[in-house]
Parts: C-alpha cells; structure tokens; sequence
C-alpha cells in the first residue's frame, strides 16, 4: 500500500469512527470502514496481485458448492452432504462458468507477471473447455466397471470422511441417509443417456451390479459379519473416546441409516441397471455415440493437449511397438533365452519364479519389498532433484471389495493440510496379473519418483494459484509417471535384466494403449481385436489385457495420455541438453516440469525454453 492510501485510510477512518461516536451508528460505520478498506487494498495491489485474489476466490467458489471436494481437501464445511448432480445443476454451474469466464477476461493481461499470465491463459482455457464440452456431458458412462457413484460412494466414506468426534460420526450418518437421494439422482443421468441411445455395451453391467450388491452384503442387511460401510463405522467410532452410550446410539442410528436409504437406493439401482442390461449392445467404440467421431477428436485433444489426430496417434504407437520389441530382444539374449519374443513373453507370463502365491504371505512380501523399493528410491533424490515432496506415502492393498474391478495399480494423493497421507494401492487379486519384474517399474510410477513426487509437490506449492495446485492435465500427469519410470534406470537401477525387462514390458503396455484405444474409437476395432492385440504384442497376463480393453471403452483417450506426455518430456529434456550443454542440470529440468504444477504439453514447452533461454543469458 502506497503512503498516499495509508495516510487516506487514516482520515476516513478517524472520520467514520467519529461519525460512529456522535451517531451511535458504529455497525454501519465499520462496514463502511471495511469496504473503503477492501478498496483502497486492492487499488494498491497489482494487477498480477488482483488476477491470482480472484484465481483462488473462483477455485474457492466452486469448492464452496462441492462437499465431495471439500472432503476430498481436508475441509469439513458441508461434511455431511454429497455432490448435486442433477441436471438442474449442471445447467446452473454452465451459467457460473460463463460469468466466471467473463471476470478472468476483464484482467488486463498486458499487466500481468509471467506466472500469472500462464495461470490467466490456462484458467481461460479451462472455462472456454467447459462452457463447450457441456454438449458433450452425455458422452460417457457415469457407472462402469472402473469408476462410477456405486462405487465411489463406499470409497468415499472408507478412504476420505475421517471421524475424530461425535460430530463427524453424525456427518457420516448423514451422508449415509443421504445416498438416496445420490443414487436417485444418478439413475436419473442414467436414463438421460438412455434416451440418447448412450449405453455402456453389455460387458459392463455384470460387473456394475455385482460391486453394487457387494455393498448390501452382510449387517445389517444380512446375517453374517458387517457389511463393508458398517465395518468401517464401527471401526472408526470404536477409537473415539466417548461413553459406551454415545457409541451405542451412533451404531443404532447408522443401521437404520444403512437400512433406510443405503439399500433402496442400491437396490433401486440395480433394477434399473438389469434393465439396462437386456437393452445393452456390443459395441465398444465412441463412434456409435451421436456425433461420435466428433466427440473422440475433442476427448483426444484433451487427453493430450495436442492437435493429433486418431491416425497420427495410432502411428505412434505401432512404432513405439516396434522400437520396444527390439530393446527386448537384447535382453532375452542377455540372459541366454532361446526361441522367438513371442516364446519369450510366454515364459516371462508363466513361469512360477516370477510371481508370488496368491495367499496371505505372498500378498504381505509383494507390499513389504514395493515399500522397500520406495524407500531406496527415496535416498536417492538428491541427484535427481533440487524440490522434494513434505508428505509422506504409504503403499496398501487395494480393498477387498473393489479389487476385482479395479485397476492393477493407482495412486491417491495426500491432504493438503498433511492429515492424510499419498496412498500407492496395488491390487493383488490376481497375484498372476502382478509379476514380480514389473514391481519397481510399478512403485517408481505411483509413488517415488512418479505420482507421489509430482502430485504432492503440487499441493505444496505457493507460487501458483489454487486451481493449478490442485487441478491437472492427465497427458503431463501420467506422462511425468510413465517418464518415472524410465528415470531410475539412468542412475543405475533396473541391474537385474528381468526387472529391466519389466521396466520395458510397462512402456510397451503404454505403446499398446495408442494402437488400441485409437483402434477401439476411430477405427471400429472390437473389443476381441483390443485384447488379442495386447496378448500378442505383449508379455500380460491376458487377464490384464482384457481389463485394459475394457477401460479403453469405458474411457475414450484417457489411455493415450502416458505415451504422448512422457514422449514430449524426453523430446523436451533432450532439447535442453543439446542446447545448453554443460550448463544442463537434470535437476532444474525437473524442476520446471514439476515446480509448475501440470499443465498443457504445449505450456510445458514454452516453460522449457524459457528455461533454457534464461540459462544461456
């Protein structure tokens, strides 16, 4: 604030305060005190300073009408209710975003810093990608066998609504009497897409109704032991140190929560998912959707954040097949393997020495020696970077009652405030789709130095506004997993051929995902071409492969994401090695990668020349 402000500050105020005495208008005066205040503060600010208030005060807004996101941040405002998602409400945020749109575009971008230009253009893109994929809102499955509310809504409870006292277990019960009305309001997004002809091919269903009526399982819908929402109530209300009592209600009013809205809202739910079912067709690609070559150009250009086309991408991808078949040719002579790479894939699939038993013991060694991968990984950093993550990871099994659907690995990122930790989950059950050479290429992607490094890094930056810490571009994040991967082997590890070999066996799984998701969406292929495909081309079990392919249908480009983005960030390293020579340090490229937060492929590479610009200078 400049001294002319300050001293005019001081005037106002010794005048309204005296105005207060004389008048005994005290409340009125001080509010009007507090605006002149507000004012004067952001006249004296920059214009760089008024775009990042109003960056945040847009973040927190939408935040403030979200009570899933607010959990999901630590927050506890509205922790007793769930997201709106009627479509009432889709039309009242496409009218929010349109105002919001119209307050970023009144900055006088010329003003602005070279961060908060970037934020300016990026959140400007971000509204206009809003306001104009709300014609695409019907295009996708909101239930499937990867994601959906049938599922999320346990997740959620289990994984993101802590309970430290009698109020929160309250906010639980709520949100359990609410489910309801969620699942009613799901069902009813279900039957808009019905009605355009948008339904999930009839693989889905199967999986979708057993994971459903996997929550009305046991107390206290059934005899037996309780089911998967009660055993986390109960567990999480047993450590609070209240009377038996208290506890005793608690329990009482969650059963009849359970009982009252849990199970007719599933119950209802699967009923109209068997109706589905019996309407449901076999065809797996986007293209069948209204506009569906149109929309699958559009989620293509949003995955990757770039202008490639289906074809250009499916090209990519054979001759990333290729070039990777070649290097694991190498090490099947390394290690003295006779026979063709398809024979070798076999023997890497079956071979009993590379994959634990499925049982107690065997699951315990796989998390034990991921944990201490990690750990190695970790005392490793400093050669690598000059920025580290504050929060810590831990590394879980993924829950018994998703793992059948859900994916082979994933990461959940920490609570800002640090009351949560990141979470690597590895899905062990199948122990024969986790083979032991591919358990550092695994835990390197999701925890250190891949998703953990980058995503909490994010959150813990402050140079940013908040929807760049807490927002994301899927080609940058996975493309930063994918390049995670590949990076321990440039400081020495990956020593056994195997274990190099499970490094390469992830990559070309990725390569893959170019050719068949483009394959699937662009080029009619089915669901049997998809998963025959990655059984060739491939060492997966085939277990893998038919899961892989049934994400790629239920997620059009998502997959195209990895490959793409880790491309660009070699092509990018490369770039400034090659220009600065011995100035180059690995560590500040990693630095502009991650100390940004994610952004668009095309932002990455101006941030990289502007490095390698001010690096020369």
């Amino acid at each position: 604030m400049t001294l002319k402000n300050t001293l005019l500050l001081v005037v106002i105020s010794s005048s309204l305060l005296a105005a207060c005495s004389a008048q005994k208008t005290t409340t009125t005066a001080k509010k009007v005190l507090n605006e002149v205040e507000k004012t004067i503060v952001v006249n004296a600010m920059s214009e760089s300073e008024k775009a990042n208030q109003l960056f945040d005060t847009i973040f927190d807004e939408d935040v403030s009408r979200s009570p899933m996101t607010q959990t999901y941040l630590g927050i506890k405002t509205d922790y007793d209710k769930w997201d709106d998602i009627s479509e009432e409400n889709n039309t009242k945020e496409l009218s929010i975003t349109k105002i919001n749109l119209q307050r970023v575009k009144a900055i006088d971008s010329t003003k602005l810093d070279e961060q908060t230009l970037i934020s300016y253009h990026l959140l400007v893109q971000k509204l206009e990608n809003k306001i104009s994929d709300h014609k695409w809102r019907f295009h996708n499955y909101p239930v499937n066998q990867m994601f959906g509310l049938h599922s999320r809504v346990p997740a959620f409870l289990i994984n993101q609504h802590s309970i430290k006292n009698i109020k929160e277990a309250q906010d639980y019960i709520a949100r359990v009497q609410g489910a309801n009305s969620l699942l009613e309001q799901l069902t009813t997004q279900l039957k808009l897409r019905e009605q355009l002809g948008i339904m999930a091919p009839k693989f889905v269903y199967p999986h979708v109704i057993r994971d459903s009526k996997n929550i009305l399982q046991g107390a206290p819908f059934s005899e037996g032991e309780d089911s998967t929402i009660l055993a986390d109530f109960t567990k999480k209300v047993d450590k609070l140190a209240i009377s038996v009592d208290e506890k005793n209600v608690l329990m009482a009013d969650v059963k009849v929560a359970l009982i009252t809205s849990i199970k007719p809202g599933y119950e209802q739910l699967v009923s109209y998912l068997k109706v589905l079912e019996k309407k449901a067709d076999d065809k797996d690609g986007a293209w069948k959707f209204p506009q569906g070559k149109a929309f699958f150009n559009n989620a293509l250009q949003r995955t990757t954040t770039t202008d490639l086309t289906a074809d250009q991408i499916h090209q990519i991808g054979l001759s990333e097949v290729d070039r990777i078949h070649s290097e694991m040719r190498v090490i099947m002579e390394k290690v003295g393997f006779k026979g063709e790479l398809a024979d070798f894939f076999e023997f890497m699939r079956t071979d009993k020495q590379f994959y634990y038993p499925a049982d107690a013991a065997g699951k315990q060694r796989y998390l034990n020696e991921a944990v201490a991968l990690i750990e190695d990984m970790k005392d490793r950093l400093d050669s690598l970077f000059l920025t580290k993550p504050k929060a810590e990871l831990t590394v879980k099994a993924v829950e018994a009652f998703r793992e059948k659907s859900a994916g082979k690995a994933f990461y959940q990122q920490p609570a800002p405030d640090g009351s949560r930790p990141g979470i690597y989950y590895a899905n062990l059950y199948d122990m024969k789709a986790m083979p032991i050479y591919q358990m550092a290429a695994l835990a390197y992607h999701e925890g250190i130095p891949g998703h953990h490094m980058q995503i909490a890094i994010k959150q813990e930056l402050t140079n940013i506004p908040k929807f760049r810490k807490f927002g994301g571009y899927t080609a940058h994040t996975e493309g930063w997993g994918l390049y995670a991967e590949m990076l321990p082997k440039e400081i020495g590890l990956y020593q056994d051929p195997y274990s190099d070999f499970g490094r390469l066996a992830m990559e070309l799984w990725r390569a893959c995902r170019l050719v068949v998701d483009t394959g699937i969406h662009s080029k009619k292929w089915t669901r049997a071409q998809g998963i025959g495909y990655y059984v060739n081309n491939t060492p997966n079990a085939k277990s893998d492969a038919v899961k892989m392919v049934e994400r790629h249908v239920v997620m059009p480009s998502q997959a195209t994401a990895y490959k793409i983005g880790m491309l660009k960030i070699i092509e990018l390293r490369e770039q400034a090695k090659v220009e600065l020579g011995d100035k180059f340090d690995i560590r500040e490229f990693h630095d502009v990668v991650l100390r940004n937060g994610p952004v668009p492929l095309n932002v990455l590479a101006q941030l990289v020349n502007s490095y390698i610009a001010n690096k020369k200078a």
